[in-house]
């Protein structure tokens, strides 16, 4: 798409998120605002993120649709947004070494243990996206964590590394940059949908899931994805379900 990404560093906020919310309007597309240390940060559940001073990349990414960003995107298609952040995210790691895939709907995971986290919040219009705020939690340099994190892991844990955080965000930022523009590539039959599930977390292998609405314990295997982003599991007897987030919680 050739959009300019513009980074704009804090040393402290509430949340990125936060940030970007009160001056939208001062942003351009694919502007981010990153910070050194958040002193709420967000994640998906309403959870909070926890990251070390300076250590990690906790950042906001504002994406534009309409006459001042990308082409319109239908509110229905909303979930693509998630696929190209998510893909953004694991192409950047891909080049530092770092094998990973996606844990539906917008985790990072090494092998069975989390590196990234996102919370993505879109505006829509008219049935439209008008807007989307990109948070992103990468853990980077990071090694203690606090022990109530079941599994978390870093770039510095996988490779033995210490990075620059404010060079590897342009890297990351370039990287989300290109797969935003993906979006609207239409080269690959299956489009972004077929890179998304190339990286599904667990796809075609038999495990244990949780229905959260009562507790029970179910086997099935990730075929896929829905068009509106619902997790696609095939039960043991051979039943198709599909599962919207909050619906369903994996068994690590």
């Amino acid at each position: 798409m050739g959009n300019k990404v513009t980074i704009t560093w804090v040393e402290e906020t509430d949340s990125t998120q936060d940030e970007v919310r009160r001056h939208i309007r001062e942003y351009a597309n694919m502007s981010v605002v990153a910070a050194l240390y958040q002193t709420a940060g967000r994640g998906q559940r309403g959870n909070k993120w926890h990251s070390g001073k300076g250590e990690n990349l906790t950042f906001s990414m504002l994406a534009l649709f309409g006459k001042d960003g990308f082409p319109p995107i239908p509110a229905t298609r909303q979930f693509d947004l998630t696929k190209a952040a998510t893909l953004g995210v694991a192409g950047y790691l891909e080049t530092k070494g770092i094998e990973c895939s996606i844990k539906w709907p917008n985790d990072i995971y090494v092998r069975n243990k989390k590196i990234c986290g996102m919370l993505i919040e879109n505006v829509l219009e008219d049935g439209f996206v008008g807007s989307s705020i990109i948070g992103i939690g990468l853990n980077v340099n990071q090694k203690d964590f606090p022990p109530g994190l079941v599994n978390p892991t870093s770039m510095s844990m996988s490779t033995g590394k210490t990075y620059d955080i404010r060079e590897e965000l342009e890297k990351l930022s370039a990287s989300l940059e290109e797969w935003f523009g993906k979006i609207f590539d239409q080269s690959r039959p299956d489009g972004i949908d077929g890179f998304y599930e190339d990286r599904l977390y667990r796809k075609g292998v038999t495990c244990e899931y949780v229905l959260c609405s009562d507790g029970s314990v179910f086997e099935g295997t990730i075929i896929g994805v829905s068009p509106d982003g619902k997790l696609l599991i095939k039960k043991k007897n051979g039943e198709l379900n599909q599962f919207a987030f909050k619906e369903i919680s994996y068994i690590i």
